[in-house]
């Protein structure tokens, strides 16, 4: 058999994935980060109500509304594939401030079809990333200049940028699952009086991937408490390490994909002696334009993931 040529052009670099992999050990959990800044948060008379702590909704009457549950929510995606996100950056924040900020933006388009640019004129919806008080973002699109709050007072980590982005996108806490019962109990008496709705289980889009501890959108075990008890305790294995991400999991980056249609390929493919695990997923694994070339025939262009064997 007379081998192929195989030409490949990736989307974006393999080596621009080494950007995730960050030493974030020394950082506080993303839902430890979350509390800390939102604790004592006064708002202004012109912001929104928050719910499940950094959630904002525009008024008391969608407190008890599952945002984003639908494709509604969602950001539009172009006819190359991609998901353009316009983003404005207040002008307030440092120069080390803001290469926070753009880095938690581009960690996206290393693993996803997302890809968030800066704001142009003639753009109708947008996300107006602002220091606030404490850290929020509305879940979803919902239309026009839609405020992410990351305070210069405790917002500024990769973790809370991907988390408050996440939301953005149209992600809910993982704790509030629809199937989140089989997975977390829930210790109702040692919540904070009044802070209830923020364990209350909504139909999130999970996208078919399992309960994931380890999900930047989770929260840690003590979240809301109100006596230093457990607030959450994993089941059936309650020394199961949870809510301690430092960045966007595996998980998080599949259910990303899967909710915007990233990737859709699930093919084995040879090559003389070189084989290509191929299918939907990312984080190693990159979208390409595979070409497959042989003597007499001609080219055959597949839209592919790649696994790195």
């Amino acid at each position: 058999t007379k081998p192929y040529a195989v030409s490949m052009c990736l989307f974006e670099s393999l080596e621009k994935i080494a950007t995730l992999e960050v030493d974030t050990s020394q950082e506080l959990s993303v839902g430890e980060l979350l509390e800390r800044a939102n604790r004592d948060r006064t708002p202004d008379f012109d912001e929104p109500t928050l719910i499940g702590g950094d959630i904002a909704v525009r008024s008391e009457a969608d407190r008890n509304a599952d945002p984003c549950t639908s494709n509604g929510c969602l950001w539009l995606k172009y006819t190359d594939g991609k998901v353009y996100i316009p983003y404005y950056i207040a002008n307030h924040y440092s120069d080390r401030e803001r290469e926070i900020i753009v880095r938690g933006l581009d960690s996206f388009s290393t693993v996803s079809c997302i890809r968030f640019r800066p704001y142009q004129n003639g753009d109708h919806e947008w996300l107006s990333i602002e220091s606030r008080n404490g850290c929020y973002s509305y879940v979803g699109r919902v239309g026009g200049g839609q405020t992410v709050s990351l305070s210069s007072q405790g917002c500024l980590y990769h973790s809370t940028v991907q988390h408050e982005l996440l939301h953005a996108l149209g992600f809910n806490h993982e704790q509030t699952r629809s199937d989140r019962d089989n997975h977390i109990l829930v210790h109702w008496d040692n919540i904070i009086e009044g802070m209830e709705y923020n364990f209350y289980k909504i139909n999130t889009l999970n996208q078919g991937t399992p309960y994931d501890y380890n999900s930047v959108m989770q929260y840690e075990r003590y979240a809301f408490s109100k006596n230093n008890l457990p607030t959450m305790e994993p089941i059936p294995d309650s020394n199961v390490s949870f809510g301690k991400a430092t960045q966007m999991s595996q998980n998080d980056i599949d259910r990303l994909n899967r909710l915007y249609n990233c990737c859709k390929c699930n093919k084995l493919y040879t090559i003389t002696s070189i084989s290509f695990s191929l299918y939907s997923r990312w984080g190693r694994k990159k979208c390409i334009f595979l070409s497959l070339t042989h003597e007499m025939k001609k080219p055959v262009h597949s839209q592919l993931s790649l696994e790195l064997l």
